[in-house]
């Protein structure tokens, strides 16, 4: 289906399009957050609005082997307004973090709202508890088939300069399987949301 995104002018018009409606939908974020006490919505609202987040592998390279290693990957829960709250990432097996993965499939991703409009709109700074962020953990795993055109189109199209990275990189689509989920979105401590309650509400 993503072929067509090569040279040609209109496959840019199209990519500059998704950029743009990507903007502009970050910016809608201060007016539709949900309520702070809905955090399993909190969590799949960040989760979507998030085009990327740092995660954390255990090293499999020294001189730091063993130890927490945090990275940044595009990422991307389904195309705008149809998130799924699965986090797809697009990989190649020459990225430092994956070759961790390859070793210790466990990760963390961390996402916050600090990366989009709203904390700036709203005077927050990115570590304030106010700047909603999340922290999901879990294991990194392939896509099946049957998840395939999914993720392909979660991912190509939030971040549709994919399409043309090198093919020699032996790229492949992957997702975070959810064990844990934290959220951090007002004072009084961050709060935990049981994957099931994530998945079952809607964002």
């Amino acid at each position: 289906m993503f072929a067509a995104f090569d040279s040609c002018p209109g496959a840019l018009l199209r990519g500059f399009f998704l950029v743009l409606l990507s903007w502009l939908f970050s910016l809608s974020a201060a007016s539709v957050l949900p309520p702070r006490n809905e955090t399993a919505r909190v969590a799949r609202f960040v989760a979507h609005h998030c085009d990327w987040g740092a995660l954390a592998t255990v090293s499999s390279h020294e001189p730091v082997r063993g130890r927490p290693f945090a990275n940044v990957f595009s990422v991307s829960d389904g195309p705008l307004g149809r998130g799924s709250g699965v986090p797809y990432f697009y990989l190649s097996n020459l990225e430092i973090s994956v070759q961790d993965l390859q070793v210790n499939p466990n990760a963390s991703l961390t996402m916050s709202l600090a990366q989009t409009h709203y904390c700036k709109k709203e005077g927050y700074d990115p570590q304030s508890p106010l700047c909603a962020h999340i922290i999901l953990s879990g294991i990194v795993e392939k896509v099946n088939s049957t998840e395939m055109d999914f993720a392909k189109l979660a991912l190509f199209t939030r971040h549709p300069e994919m399409a043309s990275w090198p093919p020699d990189h032996g790229w492949f689509f992957a997702k975070l399987n959810i064990t844990n989920i934290w959220v951090l979105d007002y004072f009084g401590g961050i709060k935990t949301v049981s994957p099931k309650d994530y998945y079952n509400v809607e964002p």
